[in-house]
């Protein structure tokens, strides 16, 4: 694929990025993609393998090597079309999925993989830049009814597939906009929402019907999980509506912090700041705005929801911000021919950390401190593991001064009142008991009720979530039609 020897003649090119001292100023994005001749020398980095991990690498399977190899050629007409046979939205996975398709490339075993998720945005940026990307209406109407319960990426891709095969299909969403965590918990500066919005335009074009503000069940009176509805719809409603219905709502539990300390103000969950920043870059007045100006910022959490965090807190004009991880810091460089072509643990730094930021890996928080009911700092202490148990480090103690501190260790579950209000078995982790075998797939226990991405998988990667969404549409299909002409 690509040019025969173009892996031996060219270098890795990467995306570029605008200067620290201007992004700081908005929320826009800021990666410079790669232009139509520095993509084509990419996809001339491709190699004839034999066996192209990239595409078991890629949670959607994507096509790598043919789309590539397209690029190469310079038809990014059918490039475009190769990449949206697997993949119903690869401007949201070209911006903010990790790659794991490239840690699994072949050329990574010994070189710099190639550049797949620069090429997947370049071609899709292109596409629609030449209006390429088309409403695909069915022929025909099979009669049946289909409602889908969250519009995140599982939800939405289920949502077009199935609409795509003929269904009626409507998506709730209890927030006020459609996208779930890509409109609510991706900051806008990795991917600015006209990118769901033209999605959304499409989808209706293709008939999906799309109700925000509306709550399904009941959301705890303790709950913090972002909310804006407007009217609530029980379960037994939609069961008597519609032919068949799809859980496909966010992981929004968030891991807690129960230590000392814990209900003084000024502590908050990334999933309380993170959206509030989202509603006002969208024009929203938002009284007691969450903000990070002038504070001392401390983020608990070394994931891709810290990064969101202390980048927005970096433009609110934070006075420092510190991130904590509990691991040790993991090495600079992996052990390639241990791990390829599987996903490393390696030290990953985000374009939020080069914005400024200090990370302290193996630090864990004994105590919130505070004064007058707020939070005024953190009392710490190193840690290692010795025997597969963590231990505290003998007098390593210390104290840190916080204004604001935000809980960014991930989220354990989705909020467990939908599934208990439509009495769906949970498994251990409290995530919806379905399976994701081929026949009878993301099936729950109740009958005609499905759940798909964090829903039934736990907190994972939007490429995932996009996965789960276009399988149990074919589960759904096949259920309601008796078979299914929908790729799985």
């Amino acid at each position: 694929m690509g040019k025969v020897t173009g892996f031996m003649e060219y270098e890795r090119l990467e995306e570029g990025y605008r200067p620290v001292t201007e992004r700081l100023k908005n929320y826009r994005e800021f990666v410079i993609g790669l232009d139509d001749e520095r993509a084509k020398v990419q996809g001339a980095r491709c190699m004839d393998c034999g066996t192209p991990f990239c595409n078991n690498g890629c949670p959607v399977n994507n096509i790598i090597p043919d789309f590539n190899d397209l690029v190469y050629q310079g038809d990014w007409r059918n490039a475009i079309t190769v990449l949206h046979s697997t993949n119903n939205f690869p401007e949201f996975t070209g911006r903010i999925c990790p790659a794991p398709c490239e840690a699994a490339c072949t050329l990574n075993v010994n070189d710099d993989a190639v550049g797949i998720k620069s090429i997947e945005h370049a071609i899709i940026d292109r596409a629609w830049a030449e209006g390429w990307v088309q409403p695909q209406p069915p022929r025909h109407r099979t009669g049946k009814s289909v409602a889908v319960v969250g519009s995140g990426p599982a939800g939405l891709a289920a949502a077009q597939q199935l609409a795509r095969a003929g269904h009626a299909v409507t998506v709730f969403e209890k927030n006020d906009r459609i996208g779930g965590l890509l409109r609510y918990g991706i900051p806008d500066f990795k991917m600015e929402k006209s990118h769901i919005d033209r999605r959304v335009e499409q989808m209706q074009t293709e008939g999906v019907v799309f109700r925000t503000g509306v709550l399904v069940g009941e959301l705890p009176a303790d709950s913090r999980v972002t909310n804006w509805a407007r009217e609530t719809v029980t379960p037994a409603q939609l069961q008597a509506d519609f032919d068949a219905v799809l859980l496909a709502g966010g992981a929004e539990q968030s891991r807690d912090l129960p230590v000392p300390g814990r209900d003084l103000q000024g502590i908050h969950f990334a999933m309380e700041f993170l959206p509030q920043q989202n509603k006002v870059n969208a024009g929203d007045a938002l009284a007691g705005q969450l903000r990070a100006d002038g504070k001392h910022v401390i983020v608990i959490g070394g994931g891709d929801t810290g990064s969101d965090c202390v980048g927005t807190s970096n433009r609110h004009g934070a006075l420092s911000v510190t991130q904590f991880e509990l691991m040790p810091q993991p090495p600079i460089e992996e052990n390639r021919p241990m791990t390829w072509p599987y996903w490393p643990i390696k030290l990953r730094t985000s374009s939020s950390h080069e914005e400024g930021c200090t990370r302290e890996f193996a630090i864990s928080t004994k105590e919130f401190l505070g004064e007058k009911g707020r939070v005024t700092g953190l009392k710490t202490v190193r840690v290692e593991w010795k025997d597969g148990k963590m231990v505290e480090v003998a007098g390593s103690e210390q104290t840190l001064p916080a204004d604001l501190v935000l809980l960014a260790m991930g989220f354990v579950s989705p909020v467990a009142s939908v599934l208990e209000a439509f009495g769906v078995s949970r498994d251990a982790r409290g995530n919806a008991r379905a399976t994701a075998e081929f026949t009878g797939g993301y099936q729950t226990n109740q009958p005609k009720v499905f759940a798909a991405g964090d829903m039934r998988r736990g907190q994972s990667l939007v490429v995932w979530a996009i996965r789960e969404g276009r399988q149990a549409a074919r589960a759904v299909d096949e259920f309601l039609m008796g078979f299914s002409d929908l790729p799985r």
